[in-house]
């Protein structure tokens, strides 16, 4: 018989589907019996026509938690969606060719921005102070008349603090660039900046599938499509929609909006009694501007490597799953100041509305068991 499931603390990584999503997302999966479920949602017969009506209802679920005045273009995921927005708007702001992120954004808009300037686009990383927090003097002198775009994470995926984003916006849009916010860990949980241009989002950090994501764009903006084809999605994305990967993001998307509350107070109680159980650990990233579902760690003498392989009851990471194997040390973590050793002696503990507190209790004791054994 196979032995039980390792607790789930990844969250920052993917997020279980949700039953509700789940449930959405079956009428529409195309099976035997699915009474003409599975027809083109872009055809303009019946069948096609009441699939398009679900990815509108799917649309119109997604948008509810997005700021007055935009529209929800839907993508492969949050990666395709940055792309879109960056590469996608600079041709409309020319002769701008600044663009200035944060130097611990995630890989999407770093490395989208960093072939920009292998292209002849000026490329500024701003530096954060120790707690992870942008530099909003740094800001300020690089942000000008020059710049077309400034993009900013709402949650980091890696330390989970939550950067000043309407601030951030503000600085962009007072000089007449456009702001893109990746709000890929806070859509759903965190308030999201009302003033940004463009906010990117991904259904599987929120419990619904994979393979699907949104770009949110402010009306009047003007964006150039990545992919060419039928246009079918607002002619800004070629391609034909999955009813059922729509349906699944909607009901995440709905289910966000009715349980925000609850799911707030869940993750605050998770995140106080882990810090609790971890007593001793060094917290990297400002512990106040935090959203409480994610809590890096570290502990000096740790090998995270051997300590992950030894807890196999237990998910967790050392950081994005997005890097991992890459060899690299977390940019993030050492744009904090930590040193290579402290990198590599961090954990990222994530948690959310299917953790229990007695799975965080358990976890902290198989870990700090292991950790103890480590660094005696």
């Amino acid at each position: 018989m196979a032995g039980a499931a390792p607790i789930y603390l990844d969250y920052q990584a993917t997020t279980p589907l949700a039953p509700e999503a789940y449930a959405a997302m079956q009428p529409w999966l195309g099976g035997p019996d699915s009474a003409g479920s599975w027809a083109n949602p872009h055809s303009s017969h019946s069948m096609g026509r009441k699939a398009a009506a679900t990815v509108e209802l799917a649309r119109s679920q997604i948008d509810a938690l997005m700021p007055q005045g935009g529209r929800v273009i839907f993508t492969s995921g949050a990666t395709e969606a940055i792309n879109l927005a960056i590469r996608g708007a600079l041709p409309a702001l020319a002769p701008r060719r600044r663009i200035v992120t944060v130097t611990t954004e995630h890989a999407a808009v770093r490395d989208t921005c960093l072939w920009l300037e292998r292209q002849g686009f000026e490329v500024m990383l701003l530096p954060v102070h120790p707690d992870g927090l942008v530099d909003l003097d740094a800001a300020r002198s690089a942000i000008t008349g020059e710049t077309a775009l400034l993009a900013a994470m709402l949650v980091n995926n890696e330390i989970g603090v939550i950067q000043p984003v309407d601030v951030l916006a503000d600085m962009a849009q007072s000089v007449g660039a456009r702001f893109l916010c990746d709000a890929v860990q806070g859509y759903g949980r965190v308030t999201l900046p009302h003033a940004a241009d463009m906010i990117a989002i991904t259904a599987h950090k929120i419990h619904g599938p994979k393979g699907i994501g949104a770009l949110w764009v402010r009306d009047g903006m003007e964006i150039e499509p990545l992919i060419h084809g039928g246009g079918q999605e607002q002619g800004l994305r070629s391609g034909t929609l999955s009813p059922a990967l729509c349906a699944g993001f909607g009901a995440a998307a709905r289910l966000a909006a009715a349980l925000a509350d609850v799911d707030a107070a869940h993750v605050a109680q998770l995140r106080d009694r882990a810090i609790a159980l971890f007593e001793g650990w060094q917290v990297n990233g400002s512990l106040g501007q935090r959203y409480p579902g994610n809590l890096n760690l570290q502990r000096d003498g740790l090998d995270v490597a051997r300590l992950i392989s030894e807890v196999r009851g237990v998910a967790f990471s050392a950081g994005s799953a997005c890097a991992s194997g890459s060899g690299r040390p977390s940019h993030v973590l050492t744009a904090l100041g930590l040193s290579s050793a402290q990198v590599r002696s961090s954990i990222r503990l994530g948690f959310g509305r299917y953790t229990t507190i007695d799975e965080i209790e358990r976890a902290a004791h198989l870990i700090g068991d292991a950790a103890n054994r480590q660094t005696g």
